[in-house]
């Protein structure tokens, strides 16, 4: 798309020569191009449309990469992108070997580091700035936080570390959802005006270093005034949270307007103390059905830009899990349903709405939510927390610790489990059953269709363990009428190989199993730990054939074949998995295929 501003960006120094009018226009085209670019490939559009102004005067003021900026989770940086010499290849967004939808270093020096979960932005920002500061580098570091990502625990740990020591540290809060200082009235208007003007903060810093040049009184009298100050701030700003942890508070400030923000930017870069600025912002900026349906825009496929997005959809195993949760719940008062910031994604809206005493949304908390999880469970509740893989790997040591060590009963409800396609490295959900199977007192269920499923969420509300239960995202392969059930199933032509997989990937199996001849197949229902006598049935095999959906290194192939180890197995055995890589951006199939976990890999494999 040609653009008359836009094309003539090549890196961060070509912004700065704008006016004010391109600045209008330049905005305005990368709004165009954000559109355009995801309405063909998908990705996260109204969190990219509200940070557009934000981005420009971000870059207008600092100098990447001298100055390192760092956008939480990155879902956001498409205009950074557009901004940071990636124009002539943005079209590539999320695909097969084009660039990331997150930030990558790989990628651009202008990425300093690679992002794809929240709230971990503050505390990488800070230890690039460290770095720096000790290493003789210039430049300063900035992180840029939502009021979402400020959920996580994990900024405020971050906060409480850099507030702590003086430093030229930002950190730039974009509010598109929530006040954090619940400002009334016109005292606090007038605080903002003034403290929003440079001339004041130059006031500030003379009064400060006259007085601190008086000797013997003049420190005393300086930290007298400072705590007048700070106390008056506090009663008007209701105890800013920021300032009581050592920020220096600039804001809010609309975060639309680049002139005003690349005032508080200048302030902010003048600091010798760490200090946040407050951007308000509006989701989906720019294109009214993002705006008027931020969270329907959050992460889109492909859509008619003059329609908007299809609101129509298949049913998806999120779907079926938060159907199914809301017919236990409705026969059973104790049934909670707990999630991350994921209500929609995880398909618990209707969950939310029929049963609001015992939904619970976290916030971006998931080591926080497994703790919950089992506090509940603890007290007699019956939890279904719902995340998504990649996600839950936060939780690990809230698994291990807070839940399987007393066995407490939590049920996690593993969503995305397996190859999630163009959201790449940062989101396959290819690693859970390798390190959930490495705690005691888990036991791991990987269904392949809906009816299973929905029998396995309900079956596990009675059990007295610790139960994952994982399935991938989309919808279901319907291709298989015969009973699933028990611990594994098996599906016997009295033949010498034998193909053992679990998850979707028994779908391709099963298509696969119609073209080959002399060949068993064994799904394996409950995952972990797997049982003696799938063991010792296997032995009788020639050759076994395992298909797994998952990191090879800890996965259950692993397991299984150590077992087979132990008692002399003399046959073939052939595992197909993920080496030790990250699966990057592609389609789903694309990814299977690459991996030889698709139908026609299986008959190609098997049938030789």
């Amino acid at each position: 798309m040609e653009h008359k501003i836009l094309n003539n960006i090549n890196s961060p120094d070509d912004v700065k020569k704008l006016n004010k009018t391109e600045i209008n226009l330049l905005c305005d085209e990368i709004r165009s191009e954000i559109i355009d670019v995801v309405s063909k490939n998908g990705g996260h559009l109204a969190s990219s449309l509200g940070v557009v102004e934000l981005t420009v005067a971000l870059h207008r003021v600092f100098s990447s990469p001298s100055d390192a900026i760092i956008f939480d989770v990155g879902h956001q940086s498409y205009a950074h992108k557009l901004l940071t010499g990636r124009q002539d290849r943005f079209n590539t967004l999320r695909q097969e070997g084009g660039i990331s939808g997150f930030m990558r270093p790989d990628e651009s020096e202008h990425d300093p580091f690679v992002t794809g979960h929240s709230s971990n932005s503050i505390s990488a920002a800070y230890g690039i700035y460290k770095a720096k500061t000790l290493s003789g580098q210039g430049g300063t570091a900035i992180a840029v936080i939502g009021d979402g990502a400020m959920t996580g625990g994990m900024a405020y740990e971050a906060l409480n570390n850099a507030g702590a020591k003086k430093s030229n540290f930002i950190v730039v809060l974009n509010d598109n959802k929530m006040s954090i200082s619940r400002n009334v009235g016109a005292m606090p208007r007038a605080f903002t005006k003034m403290r929003n003007r440079k001339g004041y903060h130059k006031m500030k810093f003379a009064v400060s270093t006259l007085l601190l040049k008086i000797p013997f009184i003049g420190k005393p009298i300086h930290n007298f005034v400072f705590w007048i100050k700070e106390s008056l701030k506090s009663i008007v700003y209701k105890n800013n949270i920021f300032t009581s942890l050592g920020f220096n508070y600039l804001g809010p400030v609309d975060g639309h307007d680049t002139e005003a923000m690349e005032r508080l930017f200048s302030i902010a870069k003048a600091y010798n103390r760490p200090t946040l600025v407050h951007v308000v912002t509006t989701k989906g900026k720019g294109y009214l059905h993002a705006e008027n349906q931020p969270k329907d825009y959050h992460g889109v496929s492909s859509f008619d830009i003059i329609k908007g997005k299809d609101a129509s959809k298949s049913k998806t195993y999120s779907d079926v899990a938060g159907e199914a949760l809301c017919e236990l719940a409705a026969n059973n008062k104790k049934v909670c349903a707990i999630t991350a910031a994921m209500t929609e994604g995880t398909g618990l809206t209707d969950f939310a709405v029929k049963y609001k005493s015992r939904f619970f949304d976290v916030g971006i908390a998931e080591q926080h939510a497994v703790t919950y999880a089992a506090g509940l469970a603890s007290g007699g509740m019956i939890p279904y927390f719902a995340v998504y893989s990649t996600f839950l790997q936060r939780g690990y040591d809230q698994v291990l610790h807070d839940a399987a060590i007393a066995n407490v009963p939590i049920k996690l409800l593993v969503d995305r489990a397996g190859i999630v396609g163009d959201d790449g490295e940062s989101h396959q959900g290819v690693f859970d059953v390798a390190y959930l199977s490495t705690i005691p007192n888990v036991n791991i269920y990987s269904p392949c269709y809906y009816s299973e499923l929905k029998n396995l969420i309900a079956d596990t509300a009675d059990k007295t363990e610790l139960s994952v239960i994982r399935y991938p995202r989309g919808a279901e392969k319907s291709n298989f009428d015969g009973e699933i059930s028990g611990d594994y199933t098996v599906f016997s032509q009295n033949g010498e190989k034998v193909i053992v997989t679990y998850g979707r990937i028994f779908s391709n199996a099963v298509d696969a199993g119609k073209s080959l001849e002399n060949t068993d197949i064994i799904k394996l229902n409950k995952v972990y730990p797997v049982e003696e006598e799938i063991v010792e049935m296997l032995l009788k095999y020639k050759e076994i054939y395992f298909f797994e959906e998952g990191i090879l290194s800890g996965g259950i192939a692993e397991h299984i074949g150590s077992r087979l180890l132990q008692k002399c197995y003399s046959g073939k055995y052939s595992v197909y998995a993920i080496g030790n890589e990250f699966v990057g951006a592609s389609t789903i199939q694309s990814a299977l295929k690459k991996y030889k976990l698709d139908t026609e890999s299986i008959i190609e494999i098997v049938g030789k």
